[in-house]
């Protein structure tokens, strides 16, 4: 495995110089441009599918399938996490709205994902979730809050949040391709969902977490070289970087009509600085609670990787999540964008600001973002299904709808999930996208600030504090599922806004997990804790002496 992730991280540095030629947008030939991009594809798909047949010996137990046998790298864990966290939400809904509402002060959701969602999200769960999880025997979130509360109730009602969250959380990751595809191809969107759903359900099902996990740092490559030619190109057309900042302030002055300060949309922290920070507490503070991201640090190796880990993936947000926010600041200079109104959004909704910006871009690099974006996709989509269908079959159907389950019927009824929940979420995409219902980010809204705002302060306190009691986790639990729900039926227009400000799923889900991190301790402090013999079992791994190098620390011996 070391011998690929060298293979892999020299492949990372050779591409680096050609950022430059990608970003050159010269004239080709229209059939040689579609020759390119088709050939981009294909490659691409090929060496996806050929990952997951490669990784089929990592995969024959459940350990394995799920998990990579707990034996996996630093490079791989943190391009594992990052390209889970970052997908086509993230470039082509999240940049698209928040960069139009904020200007380049949308940039600092992208460093908040960096800093929050990676660094810190490493240093306070990474050892931790690892050492706990590994010694609780516990392959799942469900699975950990079972073990650590002593509550198999808690188990089924967590698996049941996670089945029910996730699904419109994947369903919105197809949404992202429809109109590059369409823009790059001509090819129709339900193709598209067809095409992705089956590649990566082959690799996925093949191949497992170990896979997923190659399969994501090729991905992750991908990303970071696209993003960056990206940038370099579409600020180029704008006279680089100074010129483009300067046309920003100038196109919003002549566009304003409502009284606001002038070059607002250029500024430091743009028109509306509070539902910023709500946009950086959910999208980065999220991650600390949804159980496919926290399951990577499950997975990991050993301490030198951890630490390795955290380097990298903060780095990896930096670029991709800083990269994508700071070129959607500058949304509004794109010629294919109409501004209908200046507090609204432009023509053709939110979703169609990132295609239009890349309309004009030459063959080569246009395939190079339709391969970004696939990344992107497929990497998330793999890391959902795989912790949907882990979820479903070890804490809701083993032992209780399916009473004796071996090793080899376990890793059946997981990869017959996995097809279940491609299909489900691919045929919600493909009814949402014909529907004005809700754009790409308030479908990941809805699905973070559920899952996140349950979890998060459950899973958080219960990896540092012995008082952390089971009613507490429940009321979490209810509290943020409910919550979530409501502001989703208000946005559907089910029901009437009673919640002011909070209907909206960023500013709710932002509150639901700012709330949890108070409702769980202050609850604690009036409900039952666990048994003290359970919990010092749980607690006792930390109390385990181990010999580390001295570099790591000293020795009192003089």
């Amino acid at each position: 495995m070391r011998r690929i992730s060298a293979l892999l991280l020299t492949l990372l540095l050779a591409l680096t110089p050609f950022i430059p030629a990608l970003a050159d947008t010269g004239a080709t030939d229209p059939s040689e441009g579609m020759a390119l991009k088709v050939i981009l594809l294909v490659a691409f798909f090929a060496v996806m599918v050929g990952i997951g047949l490669y990784c089929r010996r990592n995969a024959t137990d459940v350990k394995g399938f799920v998990l990579g046998g707990r034996a996996v790298g630093p490079w791989l864990t943190a391009f594992a996490y990052g390209t889970s966290y970052f997908s086509a939400v993230i470039f082509v809904g999240y940049a698209g709205q928040f960069g139009w509402r904020f200007g380049i002060a949308s940039t600092w959701i992208g460093l908040g994902n960096a800093m929050i969602g990676s660094l810190m999200a490493w240093v306070i769960l990474g050892r931790r979730t690892r050492i706990m999880t590994q010694h609780l025997s516990s392959a799942t979130m469900p699975d950990f809050f079972q073990k650590r509360f002593g509550s198999p109730a808690m188990k089924v009602i967590a698996s049941i949040i996670i089945f029910i969250f996730l699904i419109p959380y994947t369903a919105s990751l197809y949404n992202g391709l429809s109109r590059l595809f369409e823009m790059a191809f001509g090819i129709p969107y339900l193709w598209c969902v067809l095409v992705m759903s089956v590649l990566t359900g082959i690799y996925v099902i093949a191949g497992g977490y170990m896979a997923t996990a190659i399969n994501d740092f090729i991905q992750g490559i991908i990303m970071i070289v696209g993003i960056l030619a990206v940038i370099v190109t579409v600020l180029g057309q704008h006279g680089g970087l100074m010129g483009s900042m300067a046309e920003l302030a100038i196109e919003q002055d002549t566009a304003m009509a409502n009284g606001q300060t002038p070059g607002i949309f250029a500024s430091f922290l743009g028109p509306d600085p509070l539902f910023l920070l709500g946009v950086v507490i959910l999208t980065s503070l999220g991650t600390w609670g949804l159980p496919q991201m926290v399951g990577k640090f499950y997975a990991i190796k050993s301490e030198g990787d951890i630490h390795k880990g955290t380097i990298i993936s903060t780095i990896f947000a930096v670029i991709v999540a800083g990269g994508c926010y700071f070129l959607g600041g500058f949304g509004r200079l794109s010629d294919g964008v109409q501004v209908i109104e200046q507090a609204g959004p432009p023509a053709g909704g939110y979703d169609a600001i990132i295609p239009n910006m890349l309309s004009n871009l030459g063959p080569l690099l246009i395939g190079v973002v339709m391969i970004l974006v696939l990344s992107a996709s497929m990497s998330t989509l793999s890391s959902l299904v795989l912790t949907s269908s882990s979820t479903v079959t070890l804490d809701l159907l083993k032992g209780r709808v399916i009473k004796s389950m071996d090793e080899k019927k376990q890793l059946l009824v997981m990869r017959v999930l996995i097809v279940v929940f491609i299909a489900i979420s691919a045929v919600i995409a493909i009814i949402q996208v014909n529907s004005p219902v809700a754009f790409i980010a308030q479908a990941m809204g809805v699905s973070w600030g559920a899952m996140a705002g349950a979890f998060l302060a459950p899973f958080l306190y219960g990896l540092y504090w012995k008082g952390t009691s089971k009613a507490a986790c429940y009321i979490s639990f209810f509290f943020s599922s409910i919550f979530m729900t409501l502001a989703m039926l208000i946005n559907l227009g089910v029901m009437p806004n009673f919640l002011g400000t909070l209907n909206n799923p960023i500013y709710a889900g932002a509150f639901c997990m700012l709330a949890g991190l108070v409702i769980v301790p202050l609850v604690s402090l009036f409900t039952p804790k666990p048994a003290k013999a359970l919990v010092d079992d749980a607690f006792s791994c930390y109390e385990q002496k181990v010999l580390v190098r001295q570099t790591e620390a000293l020795s009192d011996e003089e």
